[in-house]
């Protein structure tokens, strides 16, 4: 039987060195699709299409994984810009705003990461708290703190203790979108996952970069949704 195809979007750096070539490119840090693979999925890297396309392209797979990265555009919820948010990566939050979109319209299983947790409860009316304190150790540098799962949520089903994870975030959920409810916290209340309390649909949102630890029990969990019939 074919594997889960999963789609994994990915990001334009306008500078890249590739041995004598400096040129922009559409990347991916590998543990994203390592970790699809891990979990029993075949990856497929999405790079930017224009958001017209997302629906067409969300046809070709079974489930889609939204990478982290840099800051939402504070427009994108109604919000002024805190002098400590980053640049806008327009482009970005056009592709993967639209392919949130056209995945819930869909029903295919949905994780967001870091980023994409965010960009999934900004694509459903939320907001966001554009700086806190204490989830990056050093720039470049993960830190590792607990989060508790939220007891009767998908996440504590699949993850039913306190556990440690690799982070790296200064902006968090503040309003929930639309649906989501929260499925973990972070010691200090942050918000660490949110999920579509919808049996009928897989859709879940973690702060943390799973694919800088070894667990695969929420992949495997995304993975085993794609091959389900729909």
């Amino acid at each position: 039987m074919p594997r889960p195809l999963i789609g994994i979007t990915t990001y334009v750096e306008e500078s890249t060195r590739f041995r004598v070539w400096d040129v922009p490119a559409s990347l991916v840090p590998t543990g994203y699709y390592e970790l699809v693979q891990a979990a029993g999925g075949a990856a497929v890297l999405l790079p930017p299409d224009d958001p017209a396309a997302a629906a067409e392209v969300l046809g070709r797979v079974d489930g889609l994984v939204v990478a982290g990265g840099p800051d939402l555009d504070p427009a994108r919820y109604g919000a002024d810009r805190d002098p400590r948010t980053g640049p806008a990566a327009t482009q970005r939050d056009d592709w993967e705003l639209a392919l949130i979109s056209a995945a819930l319209a869909a029903g295919k299983p949905l994780l967001g990461i870091c980023r994409g947790m965010q960009a999934l409860n900004v694509a459903l009316g939320g907001t966001l708290v554009q700086h806190i304190d204490g989830h990056v150790e050093a720039p470049g540098v993960m830190s590792w703190h607990p989060v508790r799962p939220v007891a009767g949520t998908r996440y504590a089903q699949l993850v039913p203790e306190e556990a440690e994870v690799p982070t790296y975030h200064h902006q968090a959920v503040d309003r929930l979108g639309e649906g989501l409810i929260a499925s973990a916290h972070a010691e200090d209340g942050t918000v660490e996952a949110v999920e579509l309390p919808d049996s009928a649909r897989w859709v879940l949102g973690v702060q943390w970069h799973p694919e800088r630890d070894k667990d695969t029990r929420v992949l495997a969990s995304l993975v085993e949704a794609s091959a389900a019939p729909r």
